[in-house]
């Protein structure tokens, strides 16, 4: 009797981790595809309407196909780039600037999101270049940072007035990293991590359950360094 309960609790446990191996397999994958979905619907939603009959493809065929919209709104956001990049265009926009400014409300919100998108965008952007640990909200307790760079502006200036170089970082809230405050802590007080950004946010998304591996990316770090030690050793060589 106690077998048979044995071999039938074993079996209800082969199933329950198969059931689980199966949802972490589909689960992520079901939801991205979705995700996808959903914004390309969106944007073809919002783009189609205003297409002409004679451009768009469902006119002449008998079903709509999916992601017309977004390969027109890629198309046009393409060509808007073309012709913002030539002395025209730029002067077309520094007018159009230009009347925003005059805008109140309007202004505000303009300048914030370019220069929001210009972050993110560009090369250039003042992007998270690291990720580290501070101690918040009180000693012993560390919480994740992304280091953004120097204090800059006049908080960095009145900063370095007080002889202390600073740094300005993101912490955010988790599970929602898009939400968190900006701090401006002394470099003596960061701890940085070898961690990369996107495994910093991975983590803060899942409230730490899903963390880095930092021995694999030791290993990782030791054998990147063993092979430009021996590409230099050849070149000396080389050179000799």
């Amino acid at each position: 009797m106690a077998t048979k309960e044995h071999h039938r609790s074993s079996a209800l446990a082969r199933l329950r981790n198969y059931f689980l191996t199966g949802l972490i397999v589909t689960a992520p994958l079901v939801i991205t595809i979705y995700l996808i979905w959903s914004f390309v619907q969106w944007v073809d939603g919002w783009i189609i309407p205003y297409v002409p009959a004679i451009y768009n493809p469902a006119t002449y065929l008998p079903y709509q196909i999916p992601g017309i919209g977004l390969l027109i709104a890629a198309f046009l956001i393409t060509v808007i780039g073309f012709l913002t990049a030539n002395i025209m265009g730029r002067t077309i926009v520094a007018y159009g600037e230009d009347f925003v400014a005059r805008m109140p409300v309007v202004r505000n919100i303009y300048n914030a999101l370019k220069q929001i998108f210009q972050t993110v965008l560009t090369q250039d952007g003042f992007a998270f270049q690291k990720v580290g640990l501070i101690e918040f909200p009180r000693k012993g307790l560390w919480a994740i940072v992304f280091v953004a760079g120097d204090a800059k502006s006049e908080v960095g200036s009145r900063l370095t007035e007080r002889g202390a170089e600073s740094v300005s970082v993101f912490m955010p809230t988790t599970p929602n990293p898009t939400s968190g405050f900006l701090i401006f802590v002394q470099r003596s007080d960061l701890i940085v991590l070898d961690m990369s950004v996107e495994d910093g946010v991975k983590m803060v998304i899942s409230a730490g359950l899903v963390a880095p591996d930092h021995q694999k990316k030791l290993a990782e770090m030791a054998e990147d360094a063993r092979r430009k030690k021996e590409r230099a050793a050849q070149k000396t060589l080389a050179a000799e």
